[in-house]
């Protein structure tokens, strides 16, 4: 015998199916045995849905259904949405049951790919130490790079800094090429948008930074340069976790054709991410909403 949470499950799934026979119905004068019979629902599954006394809780969630659908993300992003647009009070328990109704699933992340290893110009030790926690902007930023396709087998090249404090994006370049210049543009980016800041720097150890070049730049900034140890990708875990966000929010779900559709897309998430995507470990604020909160706290 089926339980009444899994009928009611089952209620709410059907209902289109049970909607569209009222309609036809009642507006068409079909009959309602073929009716039934095509939709492969029993009579009285029928019945039971037209004369049940829906409760409280039934009711908010037909409410809550379409706004999930409409606004699909991960179930745990889905209730910060949810509650702090819409001013509710929800569980992301509640959430995460009502988009398996949905059969709304979040993107699994892509295992990273494997790198050859390159023979580094100046290495440093790492200074930051998996130490990710920060209360002032500008004291902590972390910096990668990550590859993308668009086309056939076309490739893209993203490189991006993440401030600890907020999690923002500082700043980002996409290029067609994986070099010096596309990690040697967005450290001046964020150099000229934000002068004062001398963070402690951390990158992996890519060719890019270990280049004696990017040092003099770090060197002449007063920024002190913090690497990752071989093989632990870990040391520059929250970087990490912005790659998996972002291509599983964005990337995965679409296929690009050409460079200026991905192009777009990265820098119309990014920016979505900076100021519209809330976070639980922000107080479920975006990242700059924090950074005004983290500034009015000291001031």
């Amino acid at each position: 015998m089926r339980n009444s949470k899994g009928a009611t499950i089952n209620q709410v799934r059907n209902e289109p199916i049970y909607l569209a026979i009222r309609d036809l119905y009642n507006i068409k004068s079909y009959s309602f045995s073929q009716l039934c019979e095509i939709a492969e629902i029993p009579r009285s599954s029928y019945y039971k849905w037209r004369n049940r006394k829906e409760s409280e809780n039934e009711k908010f969630n037909k409410v809550l259904l379409p706004m999930i659908k409409r606004a699909y993300e991960g179930y745990r992003q889905m209730t910060m949405k949810l509650n702090r647009e819409l001013h509710l009070s929800i569980n992301h328990k509640r959430v995460y049951r009502l988009m398996g109704i949905l059969e709304l699933k979040s993107v699994c992340r892509k295992k990273k790919k494997n790198y050859v290893p390159t023979t580094p110009e100046i290495t440093a030790e790492n200074v930051l130490n998996r130490d990710f926690k920060s209360v002032e902007f500008g004291t902590k930023w972390l910096t990668d790079v990550t590859e993308m396709k668009y086309g056939l087998q076309s490739k893209a090249y993203l490189s991006a800094i993440l401030d600890l404090s907020d999690k923002s994006i500082v700043s980002f370049v996409i290029g067609h090429s994986n070099n010096n210049e596309l990690v040697f543009k967005t450290f001046d980016i964020a150099h000229r948008a934000y002068p004062n800041a001398k963070p402690f720097f951390h990158s992996d150890r890519g060719f890019q930074y270990t280049n004696k070049m990017f040092k003099k730049k770090l060197d002449d900034t007063g920024m002190t340069q913090s690497m990752s140890r071989v093989a632990r990708c870990i040391d520059n875990g929250p970087m990490e976790s912005f790659w998996g966000m972002l291509k599983s929010e964005m990337y995965y779900l679409h296929k690009f054709n050409t460079y200026e559709e991905l192009e777009g897309a990265i820098t119309e998430y990014i920016n979505y991410y900076n100021n519209h995507r809330y976070q639980k470990r922000l107080n479920r604020m975006t990242p700059l909403e924090y950074r005004q909160y983290l500034q009015s706290s000291v001031a």
